[in-house]
């Protein structure tokens, strides 16, 4: 298997990759809809809620948050997840820019 090249791209454009690909599982995708739709979450209230094992939804958990789109808190024996707005700004900003350029485009 060949090794990825991240250094001859741009520190955004590999950012933006790492973010996509977190994105890139359902499981993922409903995680962060359900953490948007309560505001906040202890691990356990996912597994409740999605049709996953506990371990399988650790480790989407774990991706989201090494990806940048969650951050979690240590509150007693459970971790408390929730958005990182942050990175939600970096992606408004990149597709807000993809979509002002696409709509400037003359294309056949």
């Amino acid at each position: 298997m060949g090794t990825t090249k991240t250094s001859h791209f741009t520190e955004d454009q590999n950012r933006i990759a790492k973010i996509a690909k977190a994105l890139g599982h359902p499981a993922r995708v409903a995680i962060i809809e359900y953490l948007l739709k309560v505001n906040t979450c202890i691990c356990s209230d996912i597994v409740d809620e999605l049709p996953l094992a506990q371990s399988t939804i650790s480790q989407h958990l774990k991706e989201l948050k090494s990806a940048g789109l969650i951050k979690g808190e240590i509150e007693g024996a459970s971790i408390c997840y929730c958005i990182d707005e942050k990175t939600f700004q970096i992606l408004k900003s990149y597709f807000s820019n993809v979509v002002l350029t696409v709509n400037n485009q003359k294309c056949c």
